[in-house]
């Protein structure tokens, strides 16, 4: 799949102030390398959970990757992050699994 076309959910444990940070740091990260993603939505885990195998990539803190796992058998791509906050470590992340 095209680094274009992929789709982004981030997910935090009520969807509301640190996912739309989140969402706002990895659209700074894609920005600075060039890429436009189809979607990028943030949300709360509970929605997460049901609609993260219809994502590329998702991102959560770190402690919450395995609630993802039928998304991850689904071929969903989920990385967990130890500061949510934080653009280098966004950065490092997509580097490291092949996103930028």
């Amino acid at each position: 799949m095209s680094k274009e076309n992929m789709s982004f959910m981030v997910c935090c444990a009520n969807g509301a102030g640190s996912s739309l940070m989140m969402k706002m740091t990895m659209q700074k990260v894609l920005d600075k390398a060039g890429i436009k993603p189809a979607k990028v939505h943030h949300c709360a885990l509970s929605e997460g959970k049901t609609a993260a195998a219809q994502y590329d990539v998702v991102f959560c803190a770190q402690n919450f990757v395995s609630m993802f796992k039928g998304a991850q058998e689904k071929g969903t791509l989920v990385i967990g992050l130890r500061n949510i906050m934080s653009p280098q470590e966004m950065e490092q992340k997509m580097k490291e699994n092949g996103i930028l």
